[in-house]
């Protein structure tokens, strides 16, 4: 399949992995350790990237990078049609930028995970523009493949995430669902390390007093 075709008409997701469950079991088990004085949180270790990966370039990327990205993206923006433009317009970047052979590249993982963060935020604040001169339209019809990417048994956990400050939200997305390393989180936020482990302890206390405040 072209690069162009693969962009213009994106698979549909169809495995139950797309819910994000390892944030939500994540953040759980995190709040429960710190409600017990634990110090020495457990963090899930990354993926292994699948083995018939193939060579690089953007068709082999987007298949099997697509779904991972669009997951982080709706953590952030929480709304799935506005995740997948994202993602979508994180990609035809990077093709614009790089073409289909991905030449020049060296971390096209980090380069994607950056992307997908700064165009959320772009988002985001578009998003606080609108709102503030126009009524907040009615939620989006679901669809088709929300329940498959967010649960309802997962929304007090994003609801709790979408009340921390901006970089909180992105710092425990990055650590608890995409399992970044400190130093990775830090590169991809432009933070140092030791603001990235503030911010991590910050947040997860926050979060903790909100998933437990009375509703």
């Amino acid at each position: 399949m072209s690069t162009a075709t693969t962009l213009a008409a994106p698979a549909r997701p169809t495995s139950r992995r797309c819910s994000p469950v390892a944030l939500w079991r994540a953040v759980r088990r995190l709040v429960r350790e710190a409600a017990s004085g634990s110090r020495t949180p457990t963090v899930p270790r990354s993926p292994a990237v699948p083995a018939d990966f193939g060579e690089p370039g953007i068709d082999a990327l987007y298949a099997h990078r697509r779904l991972d990205l669009v997951r982080l993206a709706l953590l952030l923006v929480d709304d799935l049609p506005t995740a997948e433009d994202v993602v979508q317009d994180v990609f035809a970047a990077l093709y614009r930028r790089y073409g289909a052979r991905l030449a020049g590249l060296d971390n096209p993982d980090a380069y994607l995970r950056t992307s997908v963060v700064n165009t959320s935020r772009s988002v985001l604040r578009r998003r606080r523009t609108v709102r503030a001169h126009v009524p907040e339209r009615a939620g989006h019809a679901p669809s088709a493949e929300e329940p498959v990417l967010l649960r309802e048994e997962h929304g007090e956990v994003i609801a709790a995430l979408h009340r921390l400050t901006r970089r909180q939200r992105e710092v425990l997305v990055l650590r608890y669902w995409s399992h970044l390393s400190e130093a990775q989180i830090a590169d991809t936020l432009g933070l140092s390390r030791g603001a990235v482990k503030s911010t991590a302890s910050r947040a997860l206390v926050a979060l903790r007093r909100e998933l437990e405040a009375p509703r």
